[in-house]
């Protein structure tokens, strides 16, 4: 009896809706790939909603070089009307490099606004920064030597030339990509402790966060009684080894349909399959008698 109960209770359709979870978030941490060369490989992202410059400008496309950090900050106005490819919805992790850049830029500007208002666009300092990841500031990764703008003042800019150019390059190179895999296995053994396998198959229902992040609300669902998820949804194809693209009804079309394992929960396919048996009425009209 115990376990008929338990199995009905975990197969409850309501209870997978509003019930939160407490279990560790889903999907192992799987680090992109370490580029073999500079500027091979970039992730790019925009940051919206500033304050408009006297030039006109009021958002900024940035551009990460993931092998070196480097950084490209380009002023825009809104009216340009890029269009983007996203990675899996609601999980910035996917681009956590391009995302802990933004970061850094945005204490910048707010520091730089307090002192001169609109001018943001003036000056920006990211590149020539110490990365603990590379051992060395973006600038050195990229040029060879750091923007000290004294140094150069006082003994002016080291040249260098032909196979000294290119021997230089190489050893940087080397010991760029031995610091970032020291990164990334420390990341991911630090991450992991926090995380949990889970993994779908293509053809699998699941239901779908509603809120994926805080102050986030999708589908138009809000309001502090309504459900945590929505569906169940079937499982189109797996994109990767943390990202499903799911079969969404046409009323959310407009929704980016990649998302990361960790915005889903598992639909039990017994649960599935009971309710979509046909409806039946109940017959009310007839009168049962007891015997006597």
């Amino acid at each position: 009896m115990k376990r008929e109960i338990a199995k009905y209770v975990s197969e409850c359709h309501v209870c997978k809706r509003v019930k939160a979870d407490h279990l560790k978030p889903a999907g192992m941490l799987h680090p992109l790939n370490i580029p073999a060369w500079k500027w091979e490989d970039i992730h790019m992202d925009f940051v919206v909603g500033l304050p408009r410059t006297q030039k006109g400008y009021d958002s900024i496309w940035v551009i990460i070089d993931r092998f070196t950090k480097s950084a490209h900050f380009i002023p825009l106005q809104k009216s340009l009307g890029t269009k983007l490819i996203h990675s899996s919805a609601y999980h910035p992790q996917t681009s956590g490099q391009v995302e802990r850049v933004n970061q850094i830029l945005e204490d910048m500007l707010r520091a730089r606004v307090l002192t001169y208002s609109t001018k943001w666009d003036d000056e920006f300092a990211y590149n020539n920064g110490y990365q603990k990841s590379l051992e060395m500031a973006p600038f050195e990764a990229r040029m060879g030597g750091g923007a000290n703008t004294s140094e150069l003042v006082e003994h002016g800019e080291r040249v260098t030339f032909g196979p000294d150019l290119v021997a230089q390059a190489e050893e940087q190179v080397r010991f760029i990509r031995e610091n970032l895999k020291r990164a990334r296995s420390r990341q991911k053994s630090y991450s992991d402790r926090r995380r949990r396998p889970l993994v779908f198959k293509e053809g699998d229902h699941v239901y779908l966060r509603v809120s994926p992040m805080k102050g986030v609300h999708r589908f138009g669902v809000k309001g502090k009684l309504a459900p945590r998820y929505v569906g169940p949804f079937k499982i189109y194809e797996k994109c990767g080894p943390v990202a499903y693209r799911l079969e969404l009804p046409p009323r959310l079309a407009a929704v980016h349909d990649i998302f990361h394992v960790s915005q889903l929960k598992k639909c039990c396919e017994c649960r599935r399959k009971r309710s979509t048996h046909p409806k039946f009425r109940l017959n009310r009209t007839s009168l049962m008698r007891p015997d006597r």
